[in-house]
């Protein structure tokens, strides 16, 4: 893969206070509370992608735009939230809630768009994108994402789509596995009968072992 034109490169920057650790999977799985507690134990910076100014944007434009202006808003928040993630690394740990993977799985289950399109689209701007240290995909039972839907106090149409739309979380999770599979970063997390704090407590340990 040919790297980009120069003015478009990312900027490089001195220092890496890692690592870089990533929280996949579908809505309601959990990554948002994960990530809030891995943060608190790592002394890490935590991010959304997308990150502001994209975030309050999504909504609109989710409803209003067509497939490839939705993807390319996507396509930019996901960039940005690199740029983000280098800055922050010079400080420490990043964690982020969804990064790559899930703008792929995301976009094509949404739009009923075959994932190799994406991923062609995704393709010539990889270079930007920094990669992360360790990605973990969460996993569940459809009975166990039911009952954390049932506790969420912010349901999106996200969340609500997954069992509304048929064949929704379907797709997305065939996605997520064949985007996993691909990933050298990949770490599977099943999320069923194991409390937050012990799923956070298994992250560390794996990051750890990856250090000794």
């Amino acid at each position: 893969m040919s790297p980009l034109p120069a003015p478009y490169a990312p900027t490089v920057r001195e220092g890496h206070g890692g690592p870089f650790v990533v929280l996949e999977g579908v809505s309601g799985v959990g990554k948002s509370t994960l990530t809030r507690l891995l943060a608190k134990r790592l002394g890490a910076t935590a991010i959304h992608t997308l990150p502001d100014p994209h975030t309050r944007l999504s909504s609109a434009i989710n409803a209003q735009l067509r497939r490839l202006p939705q993807f390319a808003f996507y396509l930019s928040g996901l960039l940005h939230a690199s740029d983000v993630v280098r800055e922050a690394l010079r400080a420490g740990p990043v964690v982020a809630d969804r990064y790559a993977s899930s703008i792929m799985a995301c976009h094509a289950a949404v739009n009923r768009v075959d994932l190799d399109q994406v991923k062609d689209l995704l393709a010539p701007f990889k270079p930007y994108l920094l990669a992360p240290d360790v990605t973990f995909y969460l996993a569940s039972s459809d009975r166990s994402l039911k009952e954390r839907m049932g506790t969420k106090t912010d349901l999106k149409q996200d969340d609500t789509d997954l069992f509304a739309v048929p064949d929704r979380l379907a797709s997305l999770r065939a996605n997520f596995k064949a985007v996993a599979e691909e990933d050298p970063s990949a770490s599977p997390l099943p999320t069923d009968g194991r409390s937050p704090d012990r799923l956070v407590d298994d992250i560390i340990k794996h990051l750890e072992a990856r250090r000794a």
